[in-house]
């Protein structure tokens, strides 16, 4: 089945120009393959490469206009799963919109379908164009020529989840002796659910010790969705542990801080910070009858990470809420 599979790639390779080539190439950065979800144009290069087991990010639906500038959710949905992200250049005098149509053609004959493409201007008919851009090229990084943009998101229903294909195509324009260059930027996600149970719930005695010890501690088993400062469900059970421990100290006061990962906006991201920690101060005093001038929340954001924002263990051991205990001089 396998070698079926190769030879139905083959086929497409040859009529539409796209290599179902996995290896990396001459020319690769180190450790880069193509995805075997979508190829490669031939002649093409890659010039960024990077894979995380799991990730939650968000690509364009549908065209940015003005007034949704500031409202992601109305022109972009969330995907979560297995993240490749790949830049590809050249291969020269070849138009991104060449490029990208052959993408098109090879991922509807892989069963995928097209459910957005867009070029310059209609991809962003409020005149956003690059803040539409910034969106679709996510965190691999393009040249600044959004004049020759093409833009196509593609998605099909596998056995084990949904695999969401964005791609971003655009050319740095000839100077001197340097011809057209296309670059395209593909974002591959596998629709997969994130292990669980790998946080080990911390009992009220721990965060009492912890708080005894280093004024603070660290909580990792309160959930938000990706984007979001509503707790999940889940996160009940330590909360619960949250409201013991500040009922059987009735003199104990605590800053509840909320962190980040290093990925997006600094401004947002403060925000969502802070955004998550009131929604934990909320639930201690509407559900577990806390008092709530017992309570402050703080969001800081990215500013204080713990680990790497590099890899994907560490962004997650950044995305915490701390227990901070407040200590007031005596009268």
């Amino acid at each position: 089945m396998f070698r079926s599979l190769l030879a139905v790639l083959a086929l497409v390779a040859a009529m539409h120009g796209v290599s179902p080539s996995l290896a990396q190439q001459k020319g690769d950065v180190k450790g880069a393959s193509d995805h075997p979800a979508v190829g490669r144009y031939d002649g093409s290069r890659i010039t960024f490469y990077e894979k995380r087991g799991y990730d939650e990010i968000r690509v364009p639906s549908q065209p940015l206009k003005r007034e949704d500038r500031d409202n992601p959710a109305a022109w972009q949905i969330d995907v979560a799963g297995e993240h490749t992200a790949i830049r590809y250049e050249g291969p020269t005098e070849r138009s991104a919109l060449e490029i990208v149509r052959n993408y098109e053609a090879a991922l509807k004959k892989n069963g995928f379908d097209i459910r957005f493409f867009c070029r310059e201007a209609d991809c962003s008919p409020g005149r956003m164009l690059p803040t539409f851009w910034d969106a679709a090229r996510g965190k691999i990084g393009l040249p600044s020529a959004w004049d020759s943009i093409v833009y196509l998101l593609a998605e099909r229903d596998a056995p084990d989840g949904k695999e969401t294909v964005a791609l971003l195509g655009l050319e740095t324009k000839a100077s001197g002796n340097r011809p057209l260059t296309p670059h395209v930027a593909v974002t591959v996600v596998k629709g997969k659910p994130m292990e669980t149970d790998r946080i080990k719930l911390v009992q009220a005695s721990e965060i009492e010790q912890a708080l005894a010890r280093d004024g603070r501690i660290a909580i990792y088993g309160i959930y938000f969705d990706f984007d979001k400062a509503e707790l999940k469900p889940e996160s009940e059970p330590q909360i619960a542990q949250l409201s013991q421990l500040l009922k059987g100290n009735p003199q104990l006061n605590v800053l509840i801080v909320g962190h980040t990962d290093g990925m997006g906006a600094f401004d947002y991201n403060l925000s969502l910070s802070q955004r998550r920690a009131q929604a934990v101060a909320g639930a201690l005093t509407g559900q577990h009858g806390i008092a709530a001038a017992r309570l402050m929340s703080a969001g800081a954001g990215m500013t204080a990470p713990v680990a790497t924002n590099r890899t994907e263990e560490g962004r997650a051991r950044n995305r915490r809420v701390e227990i901070v205990e407040i200590v007031r001089p005596a009268r």
